[in-house]
């Protein structure tokens, strides 16, 4: 099949970027959408042209450094599916693809495709841990936990850190991302001690870091490649509520 690539281009974060257009003749219906952008930087470089540059390492769907905007959808927009589990079977033959970097305030491009998204790194810094002394793990059932909170625990800590919800937000907010963390510990023991402080911290690095704040699109939820619930967020308000007042 042959697709052509519309690929935002920029040299650095300072200089200005562009888009421009390439095409794949021989792309198969049974790569992924990464091994395309491989097919595509041998082209360039065969060429003498500068590859395109593009953040990825698992391949697996568990790391989420290959997220990219396709056609105006973070990670193509499939559901659950991070960049490097799209397939080209979901393209067609002539197909003409847009490619481009997350777009926010608090991911600045590097080069092309790749932005720097230690703002996230920052928000888990300001309070995202557990940082008092637990000692060796202990035994599962040592601590009852209810299943719903456990399971709940778990499903908020599936968030790998990709960054789509910023980029889907029409806001650009990382309300979705820091819920995520705030809320997987606010269901656990351990994670109580600290559970006051951890969301102010969270949220004021959250807002230093230039992201926006929700305002209930859902568009986080829709792209997540790890199915986060929006909820987290409605958890995230009632932790902030309990701080500010005490209770």
């Amino acid at each position: 099949m042959q697709l052509h690539l519309k690929v935002w281009r920029q040299a650095n974060a300072n200089a200005p970027g562009q888009f421009q257009t390439y095409t794949v003749a021989n792309a198969h219906p049974d790569m992924s959408f990464l091994e395309l952008l491989d097919v595509l930087n041998e082209q360039l470089i065969q060429a003498g042209v500068d590859p395109v540059e593009v953040d990825y390492d698992c391949r697996e769907g568990i790391c989420g450094s290959c997220g990219v905007m396709i056609n105006g959808k973070a990670h193509g927009g499939l559901p659950q599916t991070a960049t490097c589990q799209l397939y080209l079977r979901h393209f067609s033959d002539g197909d003409e693809i847009t490619v481009e970097p997350w777009r926010a305030k608090g991911f600045p491009v590097i080069k092309d495709l790749v932005v720097d998204r230690a703002a996230l790194d920052r928000i888990i810094m300001a309070g995202g841990y557990i940082s008092v002394k637990t000692g060796s793990a202990p035994e599962a059932n040592a601590i009852p936990i209810p299943k719903a909170s456990a399971d709940a625990a778990f499903d908020y800590a599936a968030c790998i850190g990709c960054g789509a919800c910023v980029a889907a937000c029409p806001n650009a907010s990382a309300s979705l991302f820091t819920a995520a963390k705030v809320a997987h510990l606010a269901q656990l023991p351990q994670g109580h001690p600290e559970r006051q402080q951890r969301v102010l911290a969270m949220g004021k690095q959250m807002t230093t870091e230039g992201f926006g704040d929700c305002s209930n699109h859902g568009e986080c939820q829709a792209v997540c490649p790890k199915g986060i619930s929006i909820d987290a967020i409605a958890t995230m308000r009632r932790e902030y509520l309990r701080a500010i007042t005490g209770l």
